[in-house]
């Protein structure tokens, strides 16, 4: 896999006049937040410890643990943070990749296009250094599994935008979101050790003919 820059804030503004305790926990925070984002994207599970975490965020230990009392629950609130970030931004794309209002398969096939690309960006590495990681961690599996089902549901909705609501509504569109995460996921690893451009993937196709299968069952070709 290719390492990431993932940027995080840097000193707050003390031009903007004092802050209040709130504001300045705040920012902490998200100082914390974004430092581990970066260890976790750029060195991986093993390489994101507290303290490097803490290094890179330039916070008290004592500031680092009032935020986040376990590495756990802090690369997991990291993880969240980072999909978060991007699930906002794939809803800006999504908005200009279909200002044009496209529908049918046309919609279908740009769809395909953007969630694909999703599985080359930080939010999907971050996550799996975390699922392989909490495979022997019952700690991380604890911390992971709620916030999975909350991140599940915010993508869901995500995605309801993207696709439209009259492919939305087609009978089969929630198992083939189902098939397609599940099916992009698995081809998405072998980008961590196989140098290729993923807009070229032969699986864009598969599923760009398999979706049109599915949704749009009584059409020719």
């Amino acid at each position: 896999m290719r390492a990431e820059t993932v940027p995080f804030l840097g000193p707050a503004d003390v031009s903007a006049g004092p802050r209040s305790r709130s504001e300045r926990t705040a920012d902490s925070r998200l100082l914390i937040l974004d430092a581990a984002v970066a260890c976790l994207v750029e060195d991986g599970y093993s390489g994101a410890s507290t303290l490097a975490v803490q290094a890179r965020a330039g916070v008290s230990r004592g500031r680092l643990l009032h935020h986040f009392p376990s590495r756990a629950e802090l690369l997991v609130a990291a993880a969240a943070h980072l999909s978060t970030t991007l699930l906002t931004d794939v809803q800006q794309r999504a908005a200009a990749l279909m200002a044009d209002q496209p529908s049918g398969r046309e919609r279908v096939e740009r769809a395909i296009d953007l969630t694909w690309a999703t599985f080359q960006e930080p939010p999907f590495w971050a996550a799996m250094e975390l699922w392989t990681a909490a495979r022997t961690d019952p700690e991380l599996q604890a911390a992971l599994r709620s916030e999975e089902r909350r991140l599940r549901a915010a993508i869901r909705a995500v995605a309801d935008g993207i696709w439209g609501p009259e492919i939305a509504a087609a009978p089969l569109y929630a198992e083939l979101c189902e098939l397609l995460f599940t099916s992009m996921r698995g081809v998405a690893i072998v980008y961590a050790f196989e140098e290729r451009p993923a807009a070229t993937d032969p699986h864009l196709d598969l599923w760009k003919r398999l979706a049109a299968r599915m949704l749009f069952p009584d059409s020719q070709g």
